[in-house]
């Protein structure tokens, strides 16, 4: 699998910028000046007085006021009981996958769609395999199912080909399905949104598959039966 950017920031507790004058741009300057090419999708105040909030694709971080100090981790609000950073980022999840688009994703729709889950997966790993058998099941409750590529094993290995090959056949539905029952896929090559789905992916933390993201960015990481599943995105959306 290629170093993303995204996993050499990943570890990052501190780091160290010249003192600039605290407003948004300026901090947006010290971040180009350590990390050349990073865009922040946002720089806004946190809630917490001195630190802002910078958003990159799916990963949140804080920096300083006088643009000193980058920090990556939890903001808990101690009074309320409630993680602060955890809901901005399910919030920067959904902007990640709305970017990547439902058209370079596999998606299995039911007749009348109540909700709607990404998953992340890989075509060898067996609870993905469990998960997609009974896809039927996920339709029949309303969910709609947006496939998007994690190959364990990283670029150029074997679930690495057949997610291409699965992405260039005719029927990317019926592809899918029959390399989940670990049927062969006629092996094929053309352009394919599978790097971009393991960039996301590696960026939102994946380690293992199937990792599923909510319409509101929450991560449920491995399989969930199609019943208790509905029960979760029907309390989600209270």
């Amino acid at each position: 699998m290629k170093k993303y950017w995204g996993i050499a920031i990943l570890g990052m507790t501190a780091l160290f910028f010249e003192p600039v004058q605290a407003d948004s741009k300026a901090i947006e300057q010290a971040l180009k000046e350590v990390l050349p090419g990073v865009k922040p999708d946002s720089i806004t105040p946190s809630p917490m007085s001195g630190l802002y909030e910078v958003v990159v694709g799916p990963k949140l971080f804080y920096v300083s006021e006088d643009g000193r100090y980058l920090f990556q981790g939890a903001m808990i609000d101690i009074k309320a009981r409630e993680d602060l950073t955890e809901s901005k980022l399910a919030g920067a999840r959904v902007s990640s996958l709305k970017k990547v688009g439902l058209d370079n994703m596999i998606v299995f729709k039911p007749k009348t769609s109540k909700h709607s889950l990404y998953v992340f997966t890989d075509i060898d790993c067996g609870y993905c395999r469990k998960l997609h058998s009974e896809i039927d099941q996920y339709l029949s409750e309303g969910i709609e199912i947006r496939y998007l590529f994690f190959p364990r094993a990283g670029e150029g290995s074997e679930s690495y080909k057949k997610a291409v090959s699965v992405w260039c056949a005719d029927d990317r539905n019926t592809a899918l399905t029959k390399a989940k029952r670990g049927e062969a896929v006629e092996n094929r090559q053309c352009d394919n949104p599978v790097d971009q789905h393991l960039t996301l992916g590696t960026q939102m933390g994946a380690t293992g598959t199937p990792m599923l993201v909510t319409e509101k960015g929450n991560i449920l990481p491995g399989y969930v039966p199609a019943g208790q599943l509905a029960k979760i995105l029907a309390q989600e959306s209270e």
